[in-house]
Order: C-alpha cells, then structure tokens, then sequence
C-alpha cells in the first residue's frame, strides 16, 4: 500500500511538471523525500521477512523437538478413524439379529478382574463355534461386546471388557478357523448393566461377553 501511495505521488509531481506547477527544485526535493521514504520501506520489509524466518525456525525446533508426540498422536487419531468407521458401519449396515449368547461370570467363564478364557468357557465357544459353522452362511458377522461391573474405574472396565471380547475372539479365529473380518470387538465397560450392581450375585451377571451373530 505505502509503494502504491509513492508512485501515486510520483504521478502526481510528474502531471505538475506537465502542467507547469512545479519548479524543477521542488520535483527534486519531493523525488529525493520519496527515495527515503522507499529506503525506510525497503527496510521495514526486510526487518520483517527476518522475524518471520525466526519464527519458522522456532517452530521446526518445537516439531522436531515434540516427533514423538505427534507419532502418538497420529496413531492415536488412527485409531479413533478405525472406531468411528466401525461405528458407521454398524449403525448403518442393515443387519438381521439371527441369535445371540452371553457368557456370564455367573457360569465362572472367566476370573474375577481376569480375561483368560475358562474351561467352561471354551466349551461353551466350541459349541457356539460348531452351531455357526454347521449353517455354513458366510455372509454372518459376530459382533461380540464385553460388559463388566461398576467395581474399578471406568477406563479400567472398558479395557478389561475389551480384553475378554478379545480372549474370545482369538479363540475362536485359533481353535475354530472363523475369519477375524466377520468377528468385531466392541466394549461398553460398565455403562451397560443387565441389573443394578447391588449384590456380589447381581455384578456377576453384568460380568459378561455377548456374542451377536447378524446376517
């Protein structure tokens, strides 16, 4: 803007000239201020670029500084995409319930505050794993959810939910061959009681895997 303005006024003094309103020392006294004007803008420009130079330096130190960081958080974001995603797709995917089955802490398929699998609750897989594929549709998904109950914090819970959806979902891809694409985990922690966690018997039934099998 301050360049525009200086060639402005050159235009200005030059159509003086033209029309004769001007002396020639004034032309030169007003060309020479010009110059300086341009000089000091020449400067505060260059004053500038350096500041910003400084600052693009500082802030390539800071990325290089914190790589690890944004490593984690990219994974982090990741991860958040591929849960959205299923998210997505379970909401608007249009499935049939076929059957479901729930293996509570009521039967002891796992130990207390454990996601290792029981005998009893191999067993129980073998059958559910010998039903499915006895039918052979290879168009079901499994969608298994991990419960716990309110007892430890709730990160806590929805991890442990998630590691006993987990156990079984391994144990059925290994013992059973059942693709892991159809089968997903989900964990809803303790947010999901089948009754109020009132007694030892009661959070033994709102310790459970559910097993939904869709078409």
């Amino acid at each position: 803007m301050k360049r525009f303005l200086a060639l402005l006024a050159v235009g200005g003094i030059f159509l003086s000239v033209a029309t004769g309103c001007a002396t020639k020392g004034y032309v030169k006294d007003q060309v020479e201020l010009l110059s300086e004007k341009d000089e000091g803008l020449t400067s505060e420009i260059k004053s500038v670029r350096s500041e910003m130079e400084e600052d693009i330096g500082k802030v390539w130190k800071e990325v290089e500084a914190n790589q690890g960081d944004i490593s984690t958080l990219k994974e982090l974001a990741e991860k958040q995409k591929n849960s959205v995603e299923e998210a997505i797709s379970r909401a608007g995917g249009e499935r049939k319930l076929l059957y479901e089955v729930t293996m509570s802490d009521e039967s002891v398929f796992f130990a207390y505050k454990k996601s290792e699998l029981s005998k009893d609750a191999k067993m129980a897989l073998d059958v559910f794993a010998n039903v499915l594929l006895a039918e052979k549709n290879k168009d079901v998904l499994i969608e298994i959810q991990g419960h716990t109950d309110n007892i430890g914090s709730e990160d806590y819970n929805l991890e442990l939910g998630g590691a006993r959806g987990e156990a079984v979902r391994r144990y059925l891809h290994m013992e059973h061959k059942i693709p892991l694409h159809i089968m997903s985990v989900f964990s809803y922690g303790e947010s999901t009681p089948l009754v109020p966690n009132t007694t030892e018997a009661d959070r033994a039934k709102n310790r459970r895997v559910v097993l939904l099998v869709m078409e």
